[in-house]
């Protein structure tokens, strides 16, 4: 026991002590938390329409201005001609472009078929299907003040209107950063645990410092342990510190318990850390770390359903997803601060992150080689 803490303390000083992880310690939560949750969103606001009114009619005009009253556009009017109009998509000045034909209004009252024209730039596929929704549920709406105009014997064959009224669980607000915040936190906690770990003993080993290690009596596991548990301390420490953050700036929820937390994220620091032992172990420079860690994290990070939900993927994707770490941790910490879940309610989840971290910890261990 005293050998480990001696390992520790030595660890906890050469970690303080370098003037490279002290930033990615401190810093790197602040900058993670306040940026990324900004840039990372998928949500629609001021999208660039022009919208082309054949009608001026007063119909036309209160469609107009609905368009102009929603924040999720940023309205321009124009009376250009169709070329024109495929210029400005052509050239990224708009993302759509919506024509109001002649005699709308005239044709609607009439009960006459009638359409609008709406051009989306759809290089980004999901913009362009947001902007088609918003597009019409704003004309929709619009439409819904026609049912006064229509005339009795109309009226009587239309069905009887049905009114919904959603309730949003977990998210009520609808808040895209809560959704978001969680997912930053699993990125800065992987970054932790594998960058942090396989950098300190990659520089150990171009230092020649960890020759002198290999040299004394301790034992692997005491190195290992000396290894994983400063990391694993810091990993939390800068998980709580993300979590402060993001309830004080954000307002997020935390309806979970803290300590059901606190057990899942413990396993997957455990995993993390033991895959950054693993690199380390086959590393002998900071670069081929460097390169090795970038390429399964990338991998990791797309693939657990951050940006896009997992169900919507290809089925092989899915697959693969059983083998990601991170995609467990990624549901978990969502449930516990957004639904309140316990450890009863996700335990396929726990016995997945604990059966990786065991396995991790032990690859690590019977990979490391004590004679360098």
């Amino acid at each position: 026991m005293r050998t480990l803490l001696i390992l520790l303390r030595k660890e906890f000083l050469q970690i303080f002590r370098n003037r490279f992880m002290l930033p990615l310690i401190f810093v790197l939560p602040f900058v993670q938390t306040l940026i990324l949750v900004y840039a990372a969103t998928l949500e629609l606001k001021n999208a660039d329409i022009v919208i082309v009114d054949q009608d001026h009619s007063i119909m036309s005009q209160t469609l107009c201005s609905k368009f102009e009253a929603s924040p999720f556009f940023s309205v321009e009017f124009q009376n250009s001609n169709y070329d024109k109009l495929d210029r400005l998509l052509l050239t990224e000045e708009t993302k759509a472009v919506l024509v109001i034909p002649e005699n709308f209004e005239n044709d609607l009252r009439s009960g006459i078929k009638t359409s609008l024209q709406l051009n989306l730039n759809a290089i980004d596929g999901q913009s362009a299907g947001l902007i088609n929704i918003y597009v019409g549920q704003t004309v929709m709406s619009q439409l819904s003040s026609l049912k006064p105009f229509v005339n009795k014997s109309q009226l009587m064959i239309l069905p009887a209107s049905i009114e919904t009224h959603p309730r949003f669980w977990y998210n009520p607000t609808l808040n895209f950063k809560h959704y978001m915040l969680p997912g930053i936190l699993t990125i800065l906690v992987s970054m932790i645990g594998i960058f942090l770990t396989a950098l300190n003993i990659v520089r150990e080993k171009e230092m020649g410092t960890i020759e002198q290690i290999n040299v004394t009596p301790i034992k692997k596991w005491q190195f290992i342990a000396g290894k994983l548990l400063p990391f694993w301390i810091i990993g939390i420490f800068d998980l709580a510190l993300g979590l402060g953050v993001g309830m004080l700036l954000f307002d997020m929820p935390f309806v979970g318990s803290p300590l059901t937390l606190l057990v899942f994220a413990g396993l997957y620091l455990v995993t993390a850390i033991g895959l950054g032992l693993l690199v380390s172990d086959f590393a002998s420079t900071i670069q081929q770390a460097m390169f090795t860690m970038f390429f399964f994290l990338l991998i990791f990070v797309l693939m657990c359903g951050m940006f896009t939900a997992v169900e919507s993927m290809p089925h092989w994707a899915q697959v693969f997803n059983k083998f990601n770490p991170m995609y467990y941790f990624m549901l978990t910490i969502r449930s516990v601060l957004l639904k309140g879940s316990q450890i009863k309610d996700m335990l396929f989840e726990f016995f997945a992150l604990l059966v990786y971290s065991v396995i991790s910890i032990s690859v690590a261990v019977w990979q490391y080689k004590k004679v360098q």
